[in-house]
């Protein structure tokens, strides 16, 4: 880790991820001094906290950030390690000024910038671009009785494999395409139940990531000229039938229960009022924005979230969030969804700076 500079930069990115080298990848074309901090110890963001089995659900072609494709591979869909080899290369590629580990802790504003806190000391920008994405706060939601339960509990963002599960009485919660990959390996050693809060919506076996995107374009550009579409349902946290999620079905393992009442010591209490003997909970529940760094600022509602424009905070002109979810951007917490609102944070950002000078 590199000491931080005394100077003025123009641009301080928070992040190292698919959004962070993204918006840097347009932002060097324009000129703007920049700096990104990274919280990892290495490359990739957090892909390099995905389970072992990770895939994909789109090609490689379709799994891509500006400016550089993703190389392909030959079979199926590209793994986890894939994505962090691409995003690795592809920071050497540009060179970007990135100094890790920087785990910011604070931003303050100045007269004419804002100061980013790291417990390395700090760094100071005429705009800030917070691109920490959603793995460092994963939700899981309350349930009573959760803290008598004696079996082990993690989320996903915790998840590695099957193995240690192996032989054991396995609840896995969560409706989305965590959920039944995880479902899918877990049962193949486990007693595997899979909880959601209703049916599973399961996609049709030819659509994947590709097509999800095509139809999210399609609602965007729709939404930017007021009109409104039919398309076929499907969203990006259907099941998409990945061939593990397929074998699983053959296996007859893909089927679903609705949620437990209650934890017990031993497991969870069902609405019919039968009791399950349970070793462990997977929660596949989702993420909530990872921005507890911001909260100086005092712009987080009560939802979590920052009131944005696009991608600019509404109540804080010199700060930016990109690739949180579709509140940051339709697609924008994808691969290939990111570039759409990296480039328009480009964008505005050399306006709004070019203008300060002015």
């Amino acid at each position: 880790m590199t000491a931080q500079s005394e100077a003025m930069h123009d641009v301080v990115i928070i992040g190292g991820g698919q959004a962070a080298l993204a918006t840097a990848y347009f932002l060097r074309r324009t000129g703007l001094s920049l700096v990104m901090l990274d919280a990892e110890d290495g490359p990739g963001g957090a892909w390099r906290h995905g389970w072992n089995s990770l895939r994909l659900f789109s090609p490689a072609t379709w799994s891509s950030i500006p400016g550089w494709m993703m190389p392909p591979v030959e079979d199926g869909y590209p793994t986890r390690d894939h994505v962090v080899d691409y995003l690795t290369r592809y920071e050497e590629r540009y060179q970007f000024a990135v100094q890790r580990p920087v785990r910011v802790t604070s931003v303050e504003r100045l007269t004419g910038a804002l100061r980013v806190h790291a417990g390395q000391g700090h760094w100071d920008a005429r705009a800030v671009v917070s691109a920490t994405g959603t793995w460092s706060h994963p939700h899981i939601p309350h349930y009573p009785g959760s803290e008598l339960f004696g079996g082990q509990q993690l989320h996903s963002a915790h998840y590695v494999e099957a193995q240690p599960f192996a032989g054991k009485r396995v609840l896995v919660v969560g409706a989305g395409n965590s959920g039944a990959q995880i479902l899918a390996e877990v049962s193949k050693v486990a007693d595997a139940t899979w909880v959601t809060p209703t049916e599973p919506l399961f996609l049709p076996d030819d659509v994947d990531g590709r097509v999800l995107f095509e139809r999210a374009t399609e609602r965007w550009k729709a939404q930017q000229e007021g009109r409104v579409i039919d398309q076929p349902v499907g969203g990006l946290g259907d099941v998409v039938m990945v061939p593990p999620v397929v074998e699983a079905r053959e296996r007859g393992v893909l089927h679903a229960v609705r949620p437990f009442q209650r934890f017990t010591r031993d497991g969870v209490v069902w609405p019919d009022g039968m009791q399950s003997e349970v070793d462990v909970v997977i929660w596949c529940t989702g993420f909530k924005p990872a921005l507890e760094h911001l909260a100086s600022l005092g712009l987080i509602t009560d939802e979590g979230r920052i009131e944005v424009d696009g991608t600019r905070a509404v109540q804080e002109p010199r700060l930016w969030l990109v690739g949180y979810g579709e509140w940051t951007g339709s697609a924008s917490a994808t691969l290939i969804g990111v570039t759409r609102t990296a480039r328009s944070t480009a964008a505005e950002i050399e306006q709004f700076l070019g203008t300060a000078q002015a």
